[in-house]
């Protein structure tokens, strides 16, 4: 049993950080909303027809629903930005949170069945409720992200043996496919593959302002929450032992934390599809530049998430222009290989 008080010192010194990634925590902090700023106009500024950045201000701050250039920007490229800056930050800090309660490096929503479960219910919502509003299909996303994310779980707790970290992403691999495959099977009985196609290749192009309106509050009510509970889930990371001798309410904090995450995954699968591995490849970054404690973790995250979806989403105008290439597509691209860098390293060869 650990004693239950221990110092900040003490703590301090579990968590081994070294002085300079506080120092470059508070930059992040400081500076990086001025970096998703200038993300979000070069993202406006990038299209079909590259706008010049005096229009791009204009449009924002003096728009004028008779100037067409004014339109574009109001109607399709602001909210396709605010989209990429929400959805990337829900998705870093579900991640985050992930990590820090199993303590397993491979954690995210999209490897362990939470981003195909919500797709999974979002199929059953377009073949069974074509009349949908957008407003009750975020619940069948939210209740999809829960399923998911149980079942994966669900397995875990019953497998005997074996390496705890390649069991949750050999549970979660088999989840993501058979939800997936469910999925298909659904668009193509009831003919809904077509509108089921925007959603599995994953993206933030068309995204409308009255979608962002029910979204950007849910994800940033989870990431406040997440931002509280930063510190709870600093002292999880440690162990169930350690945090027991603190006197922490494990069972809370996790319920608490798993409530945060199909919050957030839920709200951005519902507008933006299968995104993957934000929630995996963010959290590692950030957790090597900032250190260990989840109070930085989680709001550099968030910044550093929304930085990395616009920059995909910009990158995916620019590969094949004039054409676009799918934004999830892109992020694959790069999170493939660090997956299979982190299997081997933490679970052996697979």
């Amino acid at each position: 049993m650990v004693k239950k008080d221990l110092t900040k010192d003490e703590l301090q010194s579990i968590h081994n950080d070294k002085p300079y990634k506080r120092k470059l925590a508070y930059l992040i902090l400081s500076f990086g909303w001025i970096a998703v700023i200038l993300a979000i106009v070069s993202s406006i500024y990038f299209g079909a027809s590259n706008i010049h950045y005096a229009t791009v201000w204009k449009g924002i701050f003096f728009y004028n629903p008779t100037n067409s250039t004014h339109v574009i920007i109001h109607d399709l490229r602001l909210p396709r930005a605010l989209a990429a800056v929400f959805v990337g930050a829900g998705l870093a800090v579900s991640g985050a949170i992930m990590q820090g309660m199993t303590r397993n490096p491979l954690a995210s929503p999209s490897i362990l069945g939470v981003t195909s479960g919500s797709l999974f219910f979002m199929a059953i919502a377009f073949a069974f409720f074509p009349n949908l509003t957008y407003r009750n299909s975020l619940l069948f996303s939210f209740v999809g992200a829960g399923v998911g994310a149980a079942l994966v779980f669900s397995i875990v707790a019953v497998a005997k043996g074996g390496n705890a970290t390649v069991k949750l992403a050999l549970a979660g691999s088999a989840i993501s496919s058979l939800l997936s495959a469910l999925s298909t099977a659904i668009g193509l009985r009831f003919n809904v593959s077509k509108d089921m196609s925007y959603w599995y290749a994953g993206g933030i192009a068309g995204i409308q302002l009255n979608q962002l309106k029910y979204v950007m509050p849910i994800i940033i009510i989870g990431i406040v929450i997440a931002i509280i509970l930063s510190r709870s889930i600093t002292v999880l990371s440690l162990g169930e032992g350690v945090a027991t001798g603190l006197g922490q309410k494990t069972k809370f904090v996790r319920f608490t934390g798993i409530v945060v995450v199909l919050l957030l995954t839920g709200a951005s699968v519902s507008i933006a599809g299968m995104i993957g591995f934000i929630g995996l490849v963010i959290p590692h970054i950030t957790r090597f530049l900032v250190g260990s404690d989840y109070r930085f973790i989680i709001p550099c995250s968030a910044i550093l998430g929304a930085l990395a979806l616009l920059g995909a989403d910009i990158l995916a105008r620019m590969i094949n222009a004039p054409f676009e290439t799918p934004v999830g597509a892109v992020t694959a691209i790069i999170g493939v290989p660090f997956f299979l860098y982190l299997a081997r390293k933490e679970g052996g060869a697979l």
